[in-house]
Order: C-alpha cells, then structure tokens, then sequence
C-alpha cells in the first residue's frame, strides 16, 4: 500500500508520519495494515513536480495540507481550496480513483474566510467524488491538541501549554467559554482505521469518535494545576481515556528542554533520609527511604494507614508484632530479589538496614500523609 500525506510537515501530518512509519518498521505490533506500505510525504517545501509522481502511484491519499493563519485572509482561499483543488486535478488526470481524506474543520459552518475556505473544500471533494466515484472523507474536526501542535498560532491549548510550561501569562478572555476537543493520538487512530476502510461516519462527514468537551477556563485550571504539581506532588487524574490525562501528556511536551527536572525536598538526618516522590488523589503515596548501614527505622504501627514497601538496593530486615502479643516475624529482603512487602495495620514494625551501604526503599501508602492525622503511634517491635 502506498500512502500520499499531504502537509506531512503540520501537527497532524507529523502524528500520522510517525505513526505509519513505526508501523512500517515493525514497531508497532497493534496497528495491522499491509506490510509493503509505502509512505509518501508532501509539504510547502516538497519539490513540486513530485505531486505529479506521488498522484499517479498513491493507494490513499491523507490530505492535511491547508492555511491557518495567513497574512492575508485571501490566502485562506488559495491556501485551502486551491491547493485541494490541484490535487483532485492531478489524480484525475492519471485517472487514479483511490481514497481521498480531507482534513476540515468545524469552522466550515461559520461564515469567515477561513470556515468559507474549508467549506468550498468540503464540496469541492463531495463534487469529486460524484464525478469519478472515488470513495472522499470528509472530516470536521474540533480542537485538536497534543505533542507537536505549534503554539501561538492556532490553537489555544498549544498556547496556553507553552506559556504556562515556560513561567509566561496566558489570556482567558471567557472562562466560560465551551471547547470541544480532540487528542492528537486519537485523531490518529481514527485515520488508520480509516486507512483500514474502518472509518467513523456520520452522513456524508467522518468524525474522530472520541472527543472532550470542557470549558476555557477548566483547561486553564488544570494545566497550571500541573504545573504546580512540582511543588505540592500531585499528579493529574490518570484515568485511561481521561482529557486530564491526555492534557498531561500534551503539558510535559512543551517543558523547556532545560526544565526537565525538578528537585525534591529530602528529610535528611543521622540515619538516612526519606523523599515524598509524588501524591495521588485517591490512590496514596510515594516516596523513597534511604537507611544508613546499622540502622532501625520505623518502630511504629498504623489503624487504618498501610503500605508497601520494596527495597532497590541494599539488604535488610523488616520485623512485626502485633499489638497484643510478643511473637515477632521477619521478613529480610535484598535487591538480589526484589519482593513487596505488606506492612499491615494494627503491627508494629520497623526496618533494619542490615548490609554495609544504603539501603534504598522504595514505598507507598495508601494514603497521603496528613500531618494532623498521621495515623502513626510510636511502639518498638
């Protein structure tokens, strides 16, 4: 199979490229499409003459090619329907009747120069496809937004990750203000499911199936709530399939590359030290125990407070009894075996360092620690 993608050097056209060519390479397992696939790329800065060739030997053709922002509102026509226009054009003249997607937008319903210009392009290709009896998909998309989108352009998500990323002020001139969005992976599925002749339809439109829906100042909220989760340690709602969790992902992009990382606030003493790594609403804690050789930590018991714990490096004892009685139980652990170990409520117990350097533990409790509940009481094993 031979794919044409046109504005292959856009936002969307970078997503598909990447997409169809860890397919190509065999990275990617879950996508299935024909093995000998054949990608052809077409931008602004594509040798011209090479439509012509592409045109004449293409199986499909992704047509992401258009104009956002021009200097001049009249190169919204040229830009969109024009170049649309040429490219029927040239796979009419090598009589090559294959699957043709246009990427349109919601704004075509809209009369502006842009939405004018989409929409002259959606009916160019219904015209198209009633001439030659190729099979157009036509889809309006909303707001798309992820990894690579150019701020400061077209969309207000890209703008608002970049800026906020990089310590700059944002404008929300309506809070209130309804967007409807679509992620950039799944735009991308949809168009290799359509690739496959699994296309989602609504009448004569396609669509992406999965959008979000959410107002202005919402987004807003939660991309500096992501930010701040480097000072306060929580990190976003990771529900799969959630817009918190594609808005993340979409945030961490637009990290300047000298920003990376971050530090954290380590509880240091005689006896080592203890890091919270990051906090979770709903799902507890992390952190990391650093003991020093010979050293007892803990010595304590919990009522409802439980956790984990799994040493990295190092070896030791973890020891327990329960209130109540005098039988004690140990448990040694190394990072020759890395094993978790429940420490349950209503034992005391505590961890000894038992080698002749660090030893590292990684833990998580179930709940974040609260210092005016601590659920904590002070008992030696």
């Amino acid at each position: 199979m031979k794919v044409l993608i046109t504005g292959a050097g856009g936002f969307i056209g970078k997503n598909l490229v990447a997409a169809l060519q860890n397919i190509r390479d065999g990275k990617d397992k879950t996508t299935v499409l024909p093995s000998d696939l054949t990608i052809y790329t077409f931008d602004v800065d594509t040798d011209h003459a090479l439509l012509d060739t592409y045109c004449a030997d293409c199986d499909f053709v992704f047509n992401l090619a258009g104009v956002n922002r021009p200097e001049n509102p009249k190169d919204f026509m040229a830009g969109n329907f024009g170049f649309a226009s040429q490219l029927l054009d040239t796979l009419k003249a090598h009589g090559n009747t294959c699957p043709v997607m246009l990427s349109s937008s919601t704004q075509a319903s809209l009369q502006n120069p842009y939405g004018e210009s989409k929409r002259a392009g959606e009916e160019l290709f219904f015209r198209y496809a009633k001439e030659t009896g190729a099979k157009v998909l036509v889809y309006r998309f909303p707001n798309v937004f992820g990894k690579w989108c150019r701020p400061n352009y077209n969309s207000a998500v890209a703008t608002f990750c970049h800026n906020i990323a990089n310590g700059l002020p944002i404008t929300v001139n309506d809070r209130n203000h309804p967007m409807t969005l679509v992620y950039i992976d799944d735009v991308v599925a949809e168009l290799l499911a359509a690739l496959s002749g699994k296309e989602t339809r609504d009448g004569d439109y396609c669509r992406v199936p999965v959008e979000h829906h959410a107002l202005l100042g919402e987004i807003a909220d939660l991309l500096y709530a992501f930010k701040e989760s480097r000072e306060n340690h929580y990190v976003p709602d990771m529900t799969e399939g959630s817009l918190s969790k594609k808005l993340y992902s979409t945030y961490l992009s637009y990290l300047p590359t000298d920003g990376f990382a971050y530090p954290l606030e380590m509880h240091t003493d005689a006896r080592g030290s203890f890091t919270e790594i990051l906090r979770t609403v709903g799902n507890g804690q992390f952190s990391v125990n650093i003991s020093k050789p010979g050293i007892t930590k803990g010595n304590h018991w919990h009522h409802t407070k439980n956790e984990k714990f799994l040493v990295v490096s190092g070896e030791g004892v973890i020891r327990f009894r329960k209130l109540g009685t005098s039988e004690v139980y140990e448990y040694f652990v190394s990072d020759d075996k890395l094993e978790v170990v429940d420490i349950p409520v209503g034992y005391t117990h505590n961890i000894e360092n038992l080698g002749d350097r660090d030893m590292v533990t990684f833990m998580w409790c179930n709940e974040c620690f609260d210092p005016q509940h601590p659920d904590t009481f002070q008992l030696d094993v």
